[in-house]
């Protein structure tokens, strides 16, 4: 799923739980993205929580983004109505 997110968007943890049907999990998909290896090809960086926020102590996930064209507010946080990836025949993130 998270190999699908095009550059330049971003997706919620939540959203992801939702897709795999386990819509209350969020935080098990970010557990299970913090364990990805580097280099296996996950764009994890794509993926933030409801509000836009980054990874807490990943410093580097913001600077990914932003080289993608990914937009911030001023409190550090992803446009998400500019960036907000939906795959096909998804409802809308909360």
């Amino acid at each position: 799923m998270v190999r699908q997110i095009p550059p330049g968007k971003v997706l919620t943890y939540g959203a992801i739980a939702r897709m795999m049907g386990r819509p209350r999990h969020a935080r098990l998909v970010g557990r299970a993205l913090w364990g990805t290896p580097s280099g296996r090809g996950i764009p994890c960086h794509r993926v933030v929580n409801s509000r836009g926020g980054t990874a807490p102590g990943w410093d580097g996930q913001r600077n990914l983004l932003e080289n993608e064209g990914v937009p911030f507010h001023r409190n550090g946080r992803v446009v998400l109505e500019r960036c907000l990836w939906q795959p096909d025949g998804e409802p809308p993130d909360e």
